[in-house]
């Protein structure tokens, strides 16, 4: 299980060389990374319950979810309706690709719910205890291996003496740490809250790094010309659901829990942890935000240059309160 949409380039996995204008449709279908496991999709669950995108005036019925990464691009291209919320990265590797894509709105703007933890005796106090010791992240270049870099970055940690271990997934990696394999491993939640009890928190990223956009709304420029009232009613329909889930987050994550087969307990620890950093954004765009994760995908070679963003973002799909970038 991987609770934050995975930032491995898909490389040459897109191999769709265009997409159609689509027909509209009675109902409609998105696609949003790691649906059902990552509360990244809070707001489109608590949209469609709650009416919001029928009221914005497009019928979202279902969604398309995926393992995260290039996988919800594919998803959203073959589509009817090629709208997703998928991780920044994968929005870059399609632009790469040279895809004809455009990101229309932000969808997330905090890590809060990643952390790396220890075992309960262990002597690891501090991001600093890690040197000459073996990390075990979930994959290279993968998101975990990111915010290990970045937080060892702002705490003044020589990362070259971190030893970063590949488990293939956060299960695996804290079986490696109960084995004494590594010193520290990644976590994500709900699994973290799940596990509190067994394990001991080192550092809640979130809690050392500063706001930045880790996924974003995105779709075809075909698509956005070709259906604009559509398109606005999507991310009017988001932008709905997430100033309900900060009205009222104990309902919220009823419905969390529900669509995403949690616990009612755990699902309202895992909404309302994220209500303080205020995960979800209604959409607008912060130019500082995206730039930090550009500077974490560089730490791990996922990006090589500054990101032009007056070629990617185009926020004239937003609600007119929200268009524009700061």
């Amino acid at each position: 299980m991987s609770f934050f949409p995975s930032i491995r380039s898909f490389v040459a996995a897109v191999t769709i060389t265009g997409v159609a204008a689509v027909c509209a449709a009675k109902a409609d279908e998105i696609s949003v990374t790691q649906w059902g496991t990552s509360l990244y999709g809070a707001p489109y669950a608590v949209a469609m319950a709650e009416g919001l995108f029928k009221k914005a005036g497009v019928d979202i019925t279902s969604i398309i979810g995926s393992g995260g990464g290039g996988t919800t691009v594919r998803n959203l291209l073959a589509s009817d309706t090629p709208y997703g919320d998928v991780a920044i990265a994968a929005a870059l590797a399609a632009q790469r690709q040279g895809l004809d894509v455009i990101i229309v709105n932000t969808g997330t703007r905090s890590v809060a719910e990643a952390s790396l933890v220890t075992m309960p005796d262990s002597p690891i106090k501090s991001l600093k205890d890690l040197e000459g010791k073996k990390v075990a992240i979930t994959s290279p270049k993968g998101v975990s291996e990111m915010l290990l870099l970045m937080a060892l970055k702002e705490q003044g940690v020589d990362a070259s003496k971190v030893e970063r271990v590949a488990s293939g997934g956060y299960v695996n990696g804290l079986t490696m740490l109960e084995q004494g394999a590594v010193a520290a491993a990644a976590l994500i939640e709900p699994l973290s809250i799940i596990r509190a009890d067994k394990y001991r928190t080192v550092v809640n990223y979130g809690k050392v790094l500063p706001p930045m956009t880790t996924s974003v709304g995105i779709t075809t420029r075909a698509f956005a010309k070709a259906n604009p009232a559509k398109l606005k009613a999507i991310i009017a329909g988001r932008a709905d659901g997430v100033k309900a889930i900060y009205a009222d987050p104990a309902k919220a994550a009823e419905i969390v829990g529900k669509d995403f087969k949690l616990e009612p307990k755990i699902a309202k620890i895992a909404v309302d942890n994220m209500i303080g950093p205020r995960m979800w954004s209604e959409g607008e765009f912060s130019i500082p935000e995206l730039n930090r994760t550009v500077d974490g995908l560089k730490l791990i070679g996922e990006v090589t240059a500054d990101v032009d963003w007056s070629k990617l973002l185009d926020p004239s799909y937003l609600p007119p309160a929200l268009q524009g970038t700061k």
